[in-house]
């Protein structure tokens, strides 16, 4: 497979479901901010909704980060309206809920699950040149950290920022960056 790092966001057009209406959502959309996409396997599933809640919950830092969320199914926009009307937990989401029922988003990411019509649990930090700069994909059984993943937005952030520096394991904003040098060779 590979590596999407560094590499564009592939054109795309579709519809999502947001804030009580439908809306077309393209790769021009994520360009001029720090994105986020998020695919998830299905609706009206299980471990899904603990994930998509979970970053409902911190949707507000993102956003004060300047970073969109868009979650990504290769469900319709009807059923995300469904699942929205139908679920409390999904009720509170405020991040567009994109729909791919061709595929075609979750094949140019590379998470498509082809014989079964699902995406895998991916996730992908989008700059706002619309380079992908952080890629990660789980089996459909293990769920994601919210919290996690707002550490890795707010690491990209700053390297995108900071130059010549870099974000050991663990960096936290205000935690002590890296500045690789030869000096630093065998003393970490």
């Amino acid at each position: 497979m590979t590596s999407l790092i560094n590499t564009q966001v592939r054109p795309f057009k579709a519809t999502a479901f947001h804030d009580g209406e439908f809306i077309q959502v393209t790769e021009a959309d994520l360009k001029g901010k720090w994105s986020v996409v998020f695919f998830y396997p299905a609706d009206f599933t299980f471990v899904c909704p603990t994930e998509l809640g979970d970053v409902a919950d911190l949707y507000a830092q993102f956003q004060s980060l300047g970073v969109e969320i868009y979650s990504v199914s290769t469900d319709t926009h009807f059923a995300h309206k469904a699942w929205h009307d139908a679920s409390d937990t999904i009720r509170r989401i405020e991040y567009p809920m994109v729909g791919d029922p061709t595929h075609a988003i979750s094949r140019s990411f590379g998470v498509l699950i082809e014989d079964e019509g699902l995406a895998l649990r991916g996730t992908f930090v989008v700059n706002p040149e619309g380079v992908i700069k952080v890629a990660e994909i789980h089996d459909l059984g293990i769920g994601r950290d919210a919290k996690e993943l707002l550490r890795k937005v707010q690491a990209a952030q700053y390297v995108a920022a900071h130059p010549g520096e870099v974000c050991p394991a663990k960096w936290t904003p205000g935690a002590q960056t890296l500045e690789p040098s030869l000096d630093l060779v065998g003393k970490i």
